[in-house]
């Protein structure tokens, strides 16, 4: 077979593999809900402020070192899975384009929020970075 050939069929089955290698995560790094406050009472819609220290937002498909960007976790009891993209629906919001806040209405009652970090697949780093699940009243 032709080199040219083989160089070829290197670079295509390159292309098609899945691409995931195990994100970078900060030892120092903290992710938290800067607003509002675990059991505060709040109206809707609610805006929510992500906080991060010690990585930086990157939306996903961005492909840099000790970054990821924001999903939240809204009325979640159990965790997603570690190793698989974070689900995306009304409990799993996805803010891939690295916003730091949002805003969501919520009906009346009581709410648990969380935030997981993703990279750039939207799946959690090693170790997963996520914070304090915090819980607010809407009235």
């Amino acid at each position: 077979m032709p080199t040219r050939q083989i160089i070829s069929m290197l670079i295509l089955v390159l292309f098609y593999l899945p691409v995931h290698a195990e994100s970078q995560v900060a030892a120092d790094s903290l992710l938290y809900i800067i607003s509002p406050s675990d059991g505060e009472t709040v109206t809707s819609p609610v805006t929510v402020q992500f906080g991060l220290k010690g990585m930086g937002v990157a939306p996903a498909g961005v492909n840099k070192a000790k970054t990821g960007h924001h999903h939240l976790l809204i009325d979640v009891e159990k965790l997603p899975a570690m190793d698989r993209p974070v689900p995306s629906d009304e409990n799993h919001r996805h803010f891939g384009g690295g916003q730091t806040e949002a805003t969501i209405d919520l009906p009346p009652g009581e709410h648990s929020l969380q935030l997981l970090l993703g990279d750039m697949n939207h799946i959690p780093h090693k170790p997963p970075v996520i914070s304090k699940r915090i819980t607010i009243r809407v009235m």
